[in-house]
């Protein structure tokens, strides 16, 4: 009788590697863990805590109002500015603080990676999942602005689950890859803030779409919709405020750019899998 134990030979991935969702499921508890973690790190040693959360994106809706609502007189489609600004900035927020998260987790868990084994793609996913705790506490004000205004959603607010769905997908797709980059390249670590910085201006965050489409005409705006927060900032304005029919052009090309992303993200995170430890 062979009373010889067990052994697991783990060896280094060669080539393109899709993602292996049975390996990340068997370490669904380190990644429950590590997203609990993070969420209490964010607050730890704060006299406020989770009323961050909430601080954020009204403080920066009342700076938007003031500079680009009363001063700079921008657009916003008919609905008060402050609620306009504000129902960006909930998504937006979001994907900021996922999207710099991810790209640093392999970075700022550098001694993990030498010590045992697991899936790394779990610190990426861990990144862009501990944020929705804010997203969602900061989402709940939205009903208390859009009852101070007095506007109702529309029934395209059936639609959020979608857009909230492609905003996630979006953050872990550029996520992925910036982390993976990260490892290799500490310029990503420098450049973050300027990226994020440029992302939200390039997003429809304290502007309208309409602005564009009257500048360039349709297809600026076929292009545009390649930034897939362009599709979910319009998304989530037009279900609760009805300031524009449901942008699906944006929202289509939208979900087609985050999916390129995703996987080809994935790909490359796998394919550099085998050196994080190396270079961490």
């Amino acid at each position: 009788m062979d009373i010889r134990p067990q052994q697991t030979i783990i060896e280094p991935l060669k080539g393109w590697q899709l993602i292996d969702w049975r390996e990340l499921r068997a370490y669904r508890d380190l990644f429950y863990f590590l997203v609990a973690r993070d969420v209490k790190v964010v607050y730890k040693q704060t006299i406020l805590g989770f009323a961050w959360a909430l601080i954020r994106p009204l403080f920066s809706m009342l700076l938007f109002t003031i500079i680009f609502g009363d001063l700079a007189q921008v657009s916003s489609d008919g609905a008060p500015y402050a609620l306009f600004s504000y129902v960006a900035l909930v998504p937006w927020l979001y994907f900021a603080a996922a999207l710099s998260a991810a790209a640093l987790s392999l970075v700022n868990n550098a001694p993990m990676l030498t010590k045992v084994y697991f899936p790394r793609l779990v610190f990426p996913l861990t990144a862009v999942t501990a944020p929705l705790v804010d997203f969602g506490i900061a989402f709940l004000i939205t009903g208390v602005l859009m009852a101070w205004f007095r506007v109702a959603p529309t029934a395209n607010a059936l639609f959020l689950p979608l857009l909230i769905l492609l905003m996630i997908l979006t953050a872990a797709g550029m996520g992925m890859w910036l982390a993976a980059l990260a490892v290799q390249y500490r310029d990503v670590k420098h450049a973050l803030p300027f990226l994020t910085q440029a992302l939200m201006y390039a997003a429809p965050v304290v502007w309208p779409v309409s602005l564009l489409d009257a500048r360039w005409g349709p297809w600026a705006r076929a292009l545009y919709g390649l930034y897939p927060m362009a599709g979910v900032i319009e998304g989530f304005r037009a279900a609760l405020l009805g300031t524009t029919p449901m942008p699906w052009d944006l929202i289509g090309v939208g979900t087609l750019a985050a999916l390129g992303l995703f996987v080809s993200g994935g790909l490359y995170f796998r394919r550099m899998e085998g050196v994080f430890a190396d270079v961490a």
